[in-house]
């Protein structure tokens, strides 16, 4: 009979066994697979989440594309760069940025922070007008009205929309020369702050302005640049805009999509995730020891039945496939209760957010269900459980058919 192995195998996992630690044992190394396959499935499916999370903080911290000079920070002939962009139907909007270090001071508070000049188009590019704490958003009329980041407005207690308190900005000037006066070191303008807004770690110490302002600061012609953001119609075809721009604009530029501008924190989060995908396929892979144990004992306690199935005619090759059976039974049985407690867990997650991400803060851990996570876990389960099942059929077969 082709399945008697298999059959045999199914017998022996389900059957009840000759003592009750083999029953114990074998049902022991199906639950640490179950729990190991849950909680694999469960971590993997809150990284999925929290990578939707962190895409969502960053989303407005960089444009679908961003144009940069290939040479020097100043964007060469831009107004003939802005006309390729005008002219491209699957762009929806850009706008204009200088970006730049500078001293501000208030009273005798003062600290580097990072001003970021744009135009009256960025919020149409970064709706940033949209989170803002309290205050608004430049109107465009003064070029000395600013936005603030609010850890920064915290540190300096600068007012916010009193325009009898200003603060003010100090840029070191270029040049060369011997320096005579305070003046000759710094072009230095007053500011009023009209709002705050939220940062984050790559919006931290950060002040926007009119890019008239820092054009100013920094002695920039007019309509110069450091950078062309820019907004699609169809966030997804970037790498395609991308290529068809970049053949368009010439070698004088370069053109970066939102994750290349965010390399180095994709990696990071990549790097951390792979980490504990190798802790959690560790733990799996000491699982399986359970499962070895428990083979190892089922041959044991199944000697005299295999001596009888030899003298049937069973060959020996045939008897280890029950042992290997009964191992890939059992590592399927874990993996399938795990993915099914771990999906139930992870759903209760997403509709009650029980689990919180920290004391004191309401923000649930974030969980999202992937299809490819369900191969994950069982892939890795499988791989490790099958090699153990497969080893340790062959451990004492022979011991197991001695008289």
């Amino acid at each position: 009979m082709k399945n008697t192995p298999f059959y045999i195998a199914t017998r022996y996992l389900l059957a009840k066994k000759g003592s009750t630690a083999v029953t114990f044992i074998t049902w022991l190394a199906a639950l640490a697979m179950t729990v190991a396959a849950t909680a694999m499935f469960i971590i993997i499916s809150v990284f999925s989440g929290l990578e939707d999370l962190n895409q969502d903080l960053i989303a407005n911290l960089h444009a679908d594309l961003t144009l940069k000079s290939k040479s020097g920070k100043t964007i060469p002939e831009i107004q003939k760069a802005a006309k390729v962009l005008a002219s491209e139907p699957k762009i929806a909007h850009f706008s204009k940025v200088i970006e730049e270090k500078v001293y501000i001071n208030f009273r005798e508070n003062g600290d580097i922070a990072n001003l970021r000049g744009v135009d009256s188009a960025y919020v149409l590019v970064n709706p940033i007008d949209k989170n803002i704490f309290y205050g608004s958003y430049p109107s465009f009329k003064y070029s000395n009205e600013v936005l603030l980041e609010n850890k920064l407005d915290n540190r300096l207690s600068i007012p916010v929309g009193e325009s009898s308190d200003v603060a003010n900005l100090m840029m070191p000037k270029p040049g060369t020369g011997i320096i005579s006066k305070e003046e000759d070191i710094f072009n230095k303008r007053d500011i009023f702050v009209s709002g705050v807004f939220p940062g984050n770690d790559q919006l931290d110490n950060t002040v926007i302005s009119p890019i008239e302002l820092t054009r100013e600061l920094l002695e920039l012609p007019k309509n110069s640049a450091y950078q062309i953001v820019i907004k699609l119609k169809n966030a997804d075809e970037a790498q395609a805009v991308k290529s068809a721009l970049q053949q368009k604009l010439g070698s004088k530029y370069v053109l970066t999509t939102k994750s290349e501008e965010n390399a180095a924190f994709w990696k990071m989060i990549n790097t951390e995730k792979l980490f504990i995908y190798l802790i959690f396929a560790l733990v799996i892979f000491i699982t399986t020891f359970n499962l070895a144990g428990a083979i190892i004992i089922l041959q044991l306690d199944k000697k005299e039945q295999a001596k009888s199935l030899i003298s049937l005619g069973l060959n020996q090759r045939s008897l280890r496939n029950i042992y290997f059976y009964t191992g890939i039974l059992i590592v399927a049985f874990g993996i399938l209760s795990g993915l099914l407690l771990g999906t139930v867990l992870s759903y209760v997650q997403i509709e009650t957010g029980f689990f919180k991400a920290g004391a004191g803060t309401d923000l649930a851990f974030p969980v999202r269900i992937l299809p490819v996570n369900y191969f994950i876990v069982a892939g890795t389960a499988a791989v490790f459980g099958v090699a153990v099942s497969w080893f340790f059929s062959k451990v004492n077969t022979t011991y197991s058919t001695q008289k």
